[in-house]
């Protein structure tokens, strides 16, 4: 794992009128690492990505990739500054095949300007050609490339998540955010979810903060861990740290009980 620091978030805070989503929320996350991101429902997870995303800005503190502030950047800078995300729903484009819902992701990378769309210039028919075989590499990459030209709508669950997570690669980031990427699966699919986790990262030379509500897989595959209650930090370790924490286990047996 390399030494350098790739995402640091200053004390950013989220308020929605009266309601503080996140409280002063501050990490630091090196190049190569698996992060986890946990906390009971509500406690202000997908927040923080929305923060480190663009979506929302944050009401106060800053939050540097690579060293560049970046609070409060459009997402679409973002996305080309080296950050991708998934999302706890799938959104997909499920009238779209599986090669087109890739393509439309690494549209952002494309080497080609809009004069040169319309008047079909050579560098733009050779700049959708290499764009094309990207594409189709990617999917290989990624074991979709035998259902390529299916709709995606038509993919088994477990191939859906893996086509999102691809559609976030497609867009080149050094930096990804998988927002409950075991949603939905049972075991024996989480259990290669772990394995192609690890293996993007290889691959794609990754950084990957995950929020994860399936502990074996957060345990299983994470480094360090941040847990949030009710937007607050409430403990940051290591796996086993984070797993003998008592204010952890007394935020998740306080959420089990609420909901009984």
């Amino acid at each position: 794992m390399s030494a350098g620091k790739i995402l640091s978030t200053d004390s950013i805070t989220m308020k929605f009128g009266g309601l503080t989503a996140v409280s002063e929320l501050s990490l630091d996350i090196y190049a190569g690492e698996i992060i986890g991101l946990i906390g009971p429902n509500g406690a202000g997870k997908t927040t923080a990505f929305n923060m480190i995303t663009g979506v929302y800005e944050p009401t106060k503190g800053k939050i540097y990739f690579k060293g560049q502030d970046i609070t409060g950047m459009r997402p679409d800078l973002i996305t080309k500054a080296g950050i991708s995300r998934t999302f706890q729903n799938i959104r997909l484009f499920n009238s779209m095949t599986v090669l087109e819902n890739v393509m439309i992701s690494k549209h952002v990378r494309l080497k080609a300007n809009p004069l040169d769309a319309v008047l079909r210039l050579p560098r733009y028919i050779k700049a959708r050609r290499e764009h094309y075989e990207e594409c189709m590499e990617l999917l290989r990459q990624v074991e979709l490339d035998d259902v390529a030209h299916e709709m995606a709508a038509a993919l088994p669950y477990g191939k859906q998540r893996r086509l999102e997570i691809a559609r976030a690669l497609a867009t080149q980031p050094s930096l990804l955010l998988l927002d409950e990427p075991a949603a939905g699966m049972n075991p024996q699919e989480s259990l290669e979810l772990m394995d192609f986790i690890r293996q993007i990262r290889e691959q794609f030379n990754l950084t990957i903060l995950m929020i994860e509500h399936h502990m074996e897989v957060v345990m299983g595959i994470c480094e360090r861990i941040t847990v949030l209650d009710y937007g607050v930090t409430i403990a940051q370790g290591t796996p086993t740290e984070i797993q003998n924490n008592p204010r952890v286990i007394e935020a998740y047996l306080g959420a089990v009980e609420s909901n009984a």
